[in-house]
């Protein structure tokens, strides 16, 4: 067995971590919202990889084992809540939209975290409440079990552009194209088409973040077109990729 930090409180603090730093695996007692002011934050768990631009934040639940990578110069912050407290309801990590209102709450709750007056308490209580109104989404890379589906994933892996069907990759993998998508269904909850997308996104990410330019990570990542990327990456996070290095 790894062996597990176990932090019994989830600090509310900022910090800036250097491209490729990790932070191992632990767990707190108490809830955690992550962000990343800037670059591209990756949280992993035994179920798989979230990930994080400035328009998401990662809501982490009490107890839960995970890990941190950052992508790009990150400026983390990381906001604890106490384990009685979940705005959220929720028991996994899970990612949240996060709007103009709730980055600048998120900032001013973490910039000093020893501050416990009456103003920071209400901003809290306001953050709160953004964070209830906050949209989840769909930024996980699921981790599979099954050995045949780990085999195809693990191709695409390492290389995202590979433009092969699942049929096509199921021969290599020894697994049929039927039984890969019942597999990718029950195990990952999505379809193959999702989870490739959601793995090019996952780099193209870590691409940009690392400074690379938009056509190369397009073609890198296996869009057809600069234009393809451009319109799938504005549609899952809300802005260009051109603008990922200006963004606020």
């Amino acid at each position: 067995m790894p062996d597990i930090r176990h932090t019994p409180q989830a600090a509310t603090s900022a910090r800036t971590l250097a491209p490729g730093d990790r932070i191992d695996a632990h767990r707190h007692d108490d809830h955690q919202i992550l962000y990343a002011g800037t670059g591209v934050l990756a949280v992993t768990t035994d179920a798989g990889t979230w990930f994080a631009p400035g328009t998401r934040a990662l809501w982490v639940p009490a107890g839960c084992v995970h890990s941190h990578r950052a992508h790009g110069r990150l400026d983390l912050h990381l906001l604890g809540l106490p384990a009685t407290v979940n705005p959220l309801g929720l028991d996994a990590p899970t990612a949240l939209t996060v709007s103009p209102l709730l980055r600048e709450l998120i900032l001013a709750c973490t910039r000093d975290p020893d501050d416990d007056s009456a103003e920071r308490r209400r901003l809290r209580a306001v953050l709160l409440d953004q964070l209830r109104a906050s949209p989840q989404q769909p930024v996980q890379l699921p981790t599979p079990a099954d050995p045949r589906l780990r085999a195809v994933c693990d191709l695409l892996y390492r290389n995202p552009a590979d433009p092969r069907t699942l049929a096509a990759l199921g021969t290599e993998a020894g697994a049929g194209e039927r039984t890969l998508s019942r597999l990718f269904r029950r195990e990952l909850g999505i379809t193959f088409p999702q989870w490739r997308t959601q793995l090019r996104l996952y780099h193209a990410l870590r691409m940009l973040a690392d400074g690379e330019q938009v056509t190369t990570v397009a073609h890198h990542c296996g869009w057809a077109s600069t234009s393809a990327f451009i319109d799938v990456f504005r549609r899952n996070f809300g802005y260009t990729p051109g603008t990922h290095h200006r963004r606020p």
